[in-house]
């Protein structure tokens, strides 16, 4: 596989991150357009869904676009929408002479029909270039395709001894503003974020994205309880409710009864742990019985995908081993 390959894939990748939280219901993809070694046109699924990520770099590229490559992070569209054209069609359209794609869409009105499309009309097709890292950049899409349910990140704040606040409640703030400013940035990659009724009663949270220029990606609010929610928050009263939600990215925030339930169930992909060196003792644990019958059990589930310093904070982030 060339270098180029994977260097403009990877690039088209990373133009799909942008649309992360955002693109619901349809996938954050991500396009670039190349003729003769300079890129013409790029794009990513813009807010809602429409324009799709090959659309988008297409109007960039204009003409150009005619024997050009295409990248793109996912299999071009190739069912009928009332929303707009099929990418597949648009790129035979404009002329496209080759598209590299990362990974084939599951979705089963395109899986399959968006590539034979393409070849059909003679364009030269190249499938799995750089697929693990495409379907990790759109994990919500891929998890409500596969699973039924959005890729679940559970967050916790802690000091060094695993407490979330002191035991008279107070919380504010175990860890420092760079890592603050983190967690904010995550809020805005999620179209929903959720934290337990008890939270939601002692601390009226806003969860909203409280950085410059990101205060429009605050997302939905949910809150796992069987009693009322304020007016236009999301209620679940099972964690397994997920399964009935439109959202790809959901980030739980608190507390140590929602967190628990959400492992119990067994449904977190994603563990963000954010550490203070701090030690409090005796305060309010980050967690609640999860279920586990002996410490065996415990093993072997999480894996340490990366560790870095956030100002005085150290953030660990986790996933779930499955398979």
């Amino acid at each position: 596989m060339a270098s180029a390959d994977l260097r403009l894939m990877q690039a088209a990748i990373n133009l799909s991150v942008r649309g992360r939280g955002l693109a619901t219901p349809n996938p954050n993809v991500g396009c670039v357009i190349v003729k003769d070694g300079h890129v013409i046109g790029r794009g990513w699924t813009q807010p809602g869904g429409r324009p799709h990520a090959e659309a988008m770099a297409l109007t960039q590229a204009g003409d150009a676009a005619r024997g050009s490559t295409a990248y793109a992070t996912l299999e071009p569209c190739a069912h009928e929408s009332e929303r707009g054209p099929m990418c597949a069609d648009l790129l035979i359209a404009a002329g496209v002479a080759q598209v590299v794609i990362a990974a084939g869409d599951p979705d089963p009105r395109t899986n399959g029909a968006g590539v034979a499309k393409l070849r059909a009309a003679g364009i030269a097709v190249t499938e799995g270039v750089l697929a693990h890292e495409a379907r990790a950049a759109m994990a919500g899409y891929v998890n409500q395709r596969e699973k039924g349910r959005p890729f679940i990140t559970l967050k916790f704040a802690t000091s060094l001894d695993g407490c979330i606040a002191l035991a008279n409640g107070e919380s504010q703030w175990i860890t420092g503003p760079e890592a603050r400013a983190h967690g904010h940035l995550e809020r805005a990659q999620s179209d929903l974020i959720l934290v337990g009724g008890n939270t939601l009663r002692t601390d009226a949270p806003r969860l909203d994205v409280r950085l410059a220029g990101l205060e429009g990606r605050s997302p939905c609010r949910a809150v796992l309880t069987r009693g009322a929610v304020p007016e236009g928050w999301v209620a679940l009263a099972t964690p397994q409710d997920v399964n009935a939600l439109d959202a790809h990215y959901l980030l739980i925030e608190g507390g140590a009864g929602a967190a628990a339930a959400f492992l119990r169930d067994d449904l977190v992909d994603r563990l963000l742990l954010y550490r203070a060196p701090v030690l409090i003792g005796g305060g309010r644990p980050a967690l609640g019985d999860i279920g586990l019958g002996q410490l065996v059990d415990a093993h072997d589930r999480w894996r340490l995908a990366s560790s870095r310093r956030l100002g005085k904070d150290v953030l660990e982030t986790y996933y779930r081993i499955r398979g």
